[in-house]
């Protein structure tokens, strides 16, 4: 708490001043024995002299009032706790089923295998050759199939072309709505996003494949969201135990495209990854994978 100084009286500002009468007595002081000024002797002297009568207010000494106020903390308390706590701490999440999941989406992460020691190294982007395959055949790239499929109001750069020239898109990972036109300072504002990324795909166990089921992941339309651009770079390569979508609507059937991709191609997740979805999937007990 801040403390203020001390407001000085006039007398504390101007100092004793007034020359001395004989006997003692300063000028402009009043007598002894006068009665001029002086108070009644029942009065209430206040803070500006005047009398008052002060207000009870809230008095922290009384025992009722000290016992309130212990409730009240410890409520709160008890509150915090109850929520953050098991959030925290493993041992605290499983003893108040923080981390239990039932349903498909739930069953199937069970089934993924778990890997504490992934693979570090040795992650190449261009490893995977994304954009760089064509695997439905209609001669359009895949960020632009992404785009046709995910947004609405689709216009194209030229009719019967692939390049999309605008579109709109409810963007699932904030929940804001993009307009997108193309171009060279607005493009970025709708990216395309692994969701599963490349490099947690390399950790947890692509590093192994060869290059033509690299290839395959790489360009998955399964695997592949149209995104807002921020939020997809804020999430770069982290996997659910380090990043979810803010839009908390979206991030049952996030976990659950997640879980389905590494169900498609045998990836493992680590201890971690596993308690953070499944403490997703404990709110969405009958999430299921998704089909496409």
């Amino acid at each position: 708490m801040t403390q203020h100084p001390r407001k000085t009286s006039d007398a504390d500002q101007s100092g004793d001043s007034g020359s001395m009468r004989p006997g003692g007595m300063r000028s402009g002081s009043a007598h002894p024995c006068s009665t001029r000024n002086r108070r009644p002797a029942n009065a209430i002297s206040g803070p500006r002299g005047n009398a008052h009568f002060s207000k009870r207010g809230f008095d922290a000494s009384s025992p009722l009032e000290r016992l309130l106020i212990l409730l009240v903390v410890a409520v709160v308390v008890g509150i915090t706790i109850g929520v953050v706590l098991p959030k925290i701490s493993q041992p605290v999440g499983q003893l108040t089923g923080e981390y239990s999941a039932s349903g498909p989406a739930a069953d199937a992460l069970n089934a993924l295998a778990v890997n504490d020691g992934p693979k570090a190294g040795g992650y190449q982007r261009d490893a995977f050759g994304y954009r760089q395959t064509d695997a439905d055949g209609n001669g359009c790239d895949v960020r632009e199939d992404v785009l046709t499929r995910d947004m609405t109001d689709v216009q194209y750069t030229y009719a019967g072309g692939c390049k999309v020239r605008s579109g709109v898109l409810h963007d699932p990972y904030t929940g804001k709505t993009i307009h997108f036109v193309r171009g060279e300072k607005t493009s970025s504002a709708v990216q395309i996003d692994h969701v599963v990324a490349l490099e947690n795909a390399w950790q947890s166990g692509a590093s192994a494949w060869d290059t033509a089921k690299r290839y395959r992941y790489g360009n998955d339309t399964y695997n592949l969201l149209a995104v807002d651009g921020p939020a997809n770079q804020e999430k770069g390569s982290a996997s659910a135990a380090y990043w979810l979508p803010t839009n908390g609507a979206y991030r049952c059937q996030y976990v659950a495209r997640q879980i389905g991709v590494k169900t498609k191609y045998g990836l493992t997740v680590t201890s971690q990854e596993k308690r953070s979805m499944q403490s997703v999937l404990h709110a969405c007990p009958a999430q299921e994978l998704p089909q496409r």
